[in-house]
């Protein structure tokens, strides 16, 4: 009798050995078949022999695309795909209680998966090198499939996924993970994706656009800016790991910080709050606030400004909706037109860290965005656009948004300016910190806010929306400091 994928998912005492496979993995930073130091060259080839193309163009000129008459929604004519949609957004968090603004609606589950394979005792990860129109680089390194469910169905009548077959077809690999996990959720309405990573062990062919980098490599890799893409970062920060064991991958690294963190991965002790206890507060903030999302009409909108080559805020803030006409000679379509959502400025999403009782601890909110699905999710301590707060007054700018910026570099674990989703926006960019506050930082914080262990971020990733993408990209960032 054949297995359903979820079935096949492991067992607990499964998940233990996957961590310390895993956690071995990340150990190995020197690739046998694909070697860090050529990593660059190898991304260069693959740019120079695919020839990528984009270029902003008026809506009416996106092929495959209309304005619809009656609510001026940008809608693909095959009714697939995704929209651009009108939203009316009223909440109690925060000092806006109502506004209007657009959004993406994408109703369809996505896969973003990393097939796994061992060579030479060691799991490997299967990544592509993968053009993205919004991608500010153009190439970055992605999971094995990156697929909406319209891409992989075929919709656009192109050529099929590669790999598609172990992510879909149950019992042609073994389930290491599978989550439904959120994406953006100021410019997503209710989006999320299938998070996935399994495990083969028959030979694949490794077709031009693909390699195999161990875990260690990725974590290298993420330390150069716009290089490993979200939905890469996504699908490693809902890998588990075990306590790492043995001297730190970074030679200059605090030796105090690294064991601090490996005690944080580990989980044995020292948490100021049981996991009752984090669940405990965020359900509470599900319950105390509110959030009521209302489809409007796109033309409806307030404030926004809708001309023949953009939507945008009539205070220049926030971001703006364009249009683009794209050639990819290596994707499964090779010329096609869509709608971008294009920030104003850089975002910042940063975790304030604290070593408490010799335990490393996460300073996380519990945050409420326009299209969240479930009222609030697990964000980072600081998580926004600070060009959208110029001549804001103090009590109004995000809880310590001014301490990240002024803080010291030499409190600064990790930084590194990373790229979010190039499918759906167009140069989005957020720098992304690790911040190490002193010792005299208050361990009581705001009612939204918690301290929190990694591998207590790593428990409820195993679940479903429970962590926002931005979270998830910074657990990912964290697991290279070890």
């Amino acid at each position: 009798m054949s297995v359903s994928v979820r079935e096949s998912v492991l067992r607990s005492d499964d998940m233990v050995r996957t961590a310390r496979r895993l956690t071995e993995s990340a150990s190995v930073t020197v690739g046998r078949l694909l070697p860090t130091p050529q990593f660059d060259r190898w991304l260069a080839e693959r740019a120079a022999v695919n020839r990528f193309e984009v270029r902003q163009v008026p809506f009416a000129d996106m092929k495959g695309w209309q304005i619809d008459p009656r609510t001026g929604n940008i809608v693909h004519v095959s009714g697939r795909f995704f929209s651009v949609e009108g939203l009316e957004v009223r909440t109690d968090f925060g000092w806006t209680p109502r506004w209007t603004q657009p959004i993406i609606r994408q109703p369809e589950i996505g896969i973003v998966g990393i097939v796994v394979k061992e060579i030479d005792g060691v799991l490997h990860c299967l990544m592509q090198a993968k053009m993205e129109p919004g991608n500010v680089n153009t190439l970055q390194l992605s999971p094995t499939v990156q697929a909406t469910r319209s891409n992989y169905t075929r919709v656009h009548k192109g050529s099929p996924t590669p790999y598609l077959e172990y992510f879909v077809n149950p019992g042609r690999a073994q389930v290491l993970v599978d989550a439904l996990q959120s994406e953006q959720g100021a410019w997503f309405l209710h989006k999320r994706n299938r998070n996935m990573v399994v495990e083969v062990t028959e030979d694949l062919e490794l077709l031009p656009d693909f390699c195999w980098l161990t875990v260690g490599q990725i974590h290298e890799l993420l330390r150069v800016d716009n290089l490993v893409n979200m939905d890469a970062r996504t699908v490693l920060s809902c890998m588990p790991f075990a306590t790492p064991q043995g001297a730190c991958r970074q030679p200059a690294a605090d030796e105090e910080f690294q064991r601090a963190l490996a005690e944080s991965v580990g989980g044995g002790h020292g948490a100021r709050h049981t996991m009752a206890e984090v669940l405990s507060w965020l359900v509470a903030a599900k319950s105390r606030h509110i959030l009521t999302q209302t489809h409007i009409p796109l033309r409806e909108l307030e404030h926004w400004r809708c001309t023949a080559d953009e939507i945008a805020h009539e205070d220049g803030k926030y971001f703006r909706v364009v249009a683009v006409d794209v050639h990819a000679s290596n994707r499964e379509v090779t010329d096609w037109s869509q709608p971008l959502v294009a920030p104003v400025g850089h975002g910042v999403s940063a975790f304030l860290v604290r070593r408490i009782k010799g335990v490393l601890h996460l300073l996380v909110q519990a945050r409420v965005e326009a299209g969240t699905l479930d009222v609030c999710e697990v964000a980072p301590t600081v998580h926004c656009l600070p060009s959208n707060y110029h001549g804001v007054p103090a009590e109004r700018r995000p809880p310590f948004l001014d301490y990240v910026l002024a803080t010291d570099q030499s409190r600064v674990r990790y930084e590194v300016l990373q790229s979010e989703e190039g499918g759906r926006f167009y140069h989005a960019q957020n720098r992304y910190l690790v911040v190490e506050v002193e010792d005299g930082f208050p361990l009581d914080v705001p009612e939204g806010y918690r301290w929190v262990t990694v591998n207590q971020l790593m428990h409820l990733l195993r679940l479903s929306n429970y962590l926002n993408v931005e979270a998830r990209s910074l657990v990912a960032c964290v697991n290279t400091l070890w």
